[in-house]
């Protein structure tokens, strides 16, 4: 099983009047998104499902993803991946149908990030571990490899392959 845990791109605070869950992406934010949309078509890391928080820049975010991706993924817009701790995201991945091989997660941190680091077991790839450790940017992405069926992971029990942000990216 692959999973892709991804982080929203930059929002804006252009408009403080805003309700935090409202706030869109800045225009970094969607220039990140489209550079990771075309990394995944370019990598052929293309899920089978994404599991998005509803907010305005993670509906965004996933809006210009998609967009790079070959084909059409299904989305589902979770309101447990708003404001959630690393808990709520591992549930709501366990909940995984059995048919999906490759699974991203489009949420915020600090729980996308708590669950990266959590999720990361002792084979994880040395590099990507110490870039996920110092920080989970916005844009910023995760790809666990694991064995077994999505309601058995747990923290520890995946592999970090690869950690990529965008200014990686060029």
């Amino acid at each position: 099983m692959k999973l892709l845990l991804l982080r929203h791109g930059k929002s804006s605070w252009d408009d403080p009047s805003l309700a935090d869950f409202d706030r869109p992406l800045a225009p970094r934010g969607r220039k990140a998104a489209e550079r990771m949309g075309r990394e995944l078509a370019a990598r052929n890391w293309l899920p089978q499902l994404a599991l998005v928080s509803p907010t305005a820049r993670t509906c965004e975010t996933w809006e210009v993803v998609a967009a790079a991706l070959p084909g059409s993924v299904s989305a589902d817009f979770s309101d447990t991946l708003y404001d959630a701790t690393a808990e709520d995201v591992l549930s709501e991945i366990q909940r995984t149908p059995k048919a999906v091989k490759t699974l991203l997660i489009l949420g915020h941190n600090p729980g996308l990030e708590d669950l990266a680091r959590r999720l990361a077991g002792a084979n994880s790839e040395a590099k990507a571990l110490q870039r996920l450790r110092e920080k989970f940017p916005t844009a910023a992405l995760a790809r666990f490899d694991f064995d077994g069926k999505w309601a058995e992971l747990g923290f520890g029990r995946a592999r970090l392959t690869h950690f990529l942000r965008p200014r990686d990216l060029g």
